[in-house]
């Protein structure tokens, strides 16, 4: 295996948070035999979306240079659920909705992925079989003065709030997933990289060469806030119909199209700046977010899907039969979740419809669209901070936004 050490670092980089520690990558890649790449994708939700791929995208790319990935699929630690981020207890989904969401994951990775060069893995086949002394040996190589030094365990602390013991048991599971797998690199969103340095430390407490973390920032959804999550209703799934998911793409704010070019676009980064620049001398930046959603919309379906996604896209949009001059009727979110049910939004003094029910069966008979395009998916929520313009039927049209509640 020829190795170009510089080229396969600056490809590396590209897009990157963090890569702890370069140098280390760069003995192990000038050795010049494949490395053991992994990545893990606890499966709580069923379909990935592009949130997912930008890690998958980083995958392909050590693909690309001749290294072997692990898509690893996290049955185990998915029972446990990730505390990462939370200020809470996650709820524990049950083993029926981790292996039916694992299911989807295997289906939807080789839209990106070589498999010739993919191993799939599911964390359970090591975990599932471990002894009671065997774990407690490897709870053994860490110290609880490490776990609270991960910022959302520091803070819940401070305040008071409750920290279930099976919470500390996700970290070291995790890490101890690259022990099993003897991987030489683990990638992982910017929110994992505690959960990644724990593999290391791990790999060194079991003799192994510790393994390079690399991150990735984790991808703002179409509200151009939050990062891309089903449950925030701000993102676009792989496995979406190419018309809903360019005109998905359409949404996003002109700056915002540069990020999702750097994390999603194949192209070199010198296109991109060519075309970032060609929008600064004058160019409508519509025409080039045109280019970024035939590319996503090609890669997951066709080039000729991503064609007529755009020139349906452009019939429907074109002569601007969307109202530009509505009121802003604010709809207030549960203060819980920090969203609201799209049936719930259409039926909050909007006019649009008289009550809940007849906002879901309208939804059921495909009647309803957010910025004209028609909902396909009944369990649509829209989060805090988003506006759109909600149409039921042919005529009825109404501006709302997502207020939190006071």
């Amino acid at each position: 295996m020829t190795v170009d050490v510089t080229a396969q670092l600056a490809e590396i980089r590209r897009g990157a948070q963090d890569l702890l520690i370069e140098a280390e990558l760069a003995k192990k890649l000038a050795r010049g035999k494949p490395l053991r790449v992994k990545a893990g994708f606890d499966p709580t939700a069923p379909d990935l979306h592009l949130g997912h791929t930008v890690l998958i995208n980083k995958m392909r790319q050590f693909q690309q240079f001749g290294h072997e990935v692990i898509f690893l699929i996290g049955d185990f630690t998915g029972l446990i659920g990730d505390p990462t981020g939370r200020n809470a207890t996650r709820p524990r989904l049950t083993p029926e909705e981790v292996q039916a969401n694992a299911h989807t994951y295997e289906q939807q990775i080789f839209r990106i992925l070589d498999p010739a060069r993919t191993t799939i893995e599911f964390n359970s086949k090591w975990l599932s079989a471990m002894p009671l002394p065997k774990f407690v040996e490897v709870a053994a190589k860490y110290t609880v003065a490490r776990m609270l030094e991960r910022d959302d365990f520091a803070k819940r602390y401070r305040s008071g709030q409750p920290i279930s013991v099976h919470e500390f048991f996700y970290p070291l599971a995790q890490g101890y997933d690259s022990v099993a797998l003897a991987a030489d690199v683990e990638l992982g969103g910017t929110d994992q990289k505690f959960n990644l340095l724990v593999g290391r430390q791990l790999q060194e407490g079991y003799g192994q060469e510790p393994q390079i973390v690399l991150t990735m920032p984790l991808l703002e959804g179409l509200d151009g806030v939050q990062k891309m999550s089903k449950s925030l209703g701000n993102y676009i799934g792989i496995a979406e119909p190419a018309g809903e998911m360019f005109g998905k793409l359409m949404r996003i704010s002109d700056e915002l199209m540069w990020r999702y070019f750097e994390l999603l676009s194949f192209r070199p980064l010198s296109e991109i700046e060519a075309l970032r620049a060609a929008v600064a001398a004058g160019r409508n930046p519509r025409d080039v977010k045109f280019e970024l959603g035939r590319e996503i919309v090609a890669r997951f379906h066709d080039a000729a899907a991503a064609e007529r996604a755009q020139a349906e896209f452009i019939a429907r949009f074109s002569d601007r039969t969307l109202p530009t001059d509505l009121p802003e009727i604010a709809v207030v979110a549960d203060a819980k979740s920090g969203d609201i049910a799209l049936a719930a939004a259409l039926s909050a003094g909007t006019g649009l419809v008289a009550s809940g029910s007849e906002a879901r069966r309208k939804i059921a008979e495909g009647a309803v669209r957010i910025d004209g395009e028609k909902v396909a998916d009944p369990q649509r929520r829209l989060p805090v901070g988003a506006c759109h313009i909600l149409q039921v039927g042919p005529r009825r049209f109404a501006r709302v936004k997502v207020v939190a509640k006071a």
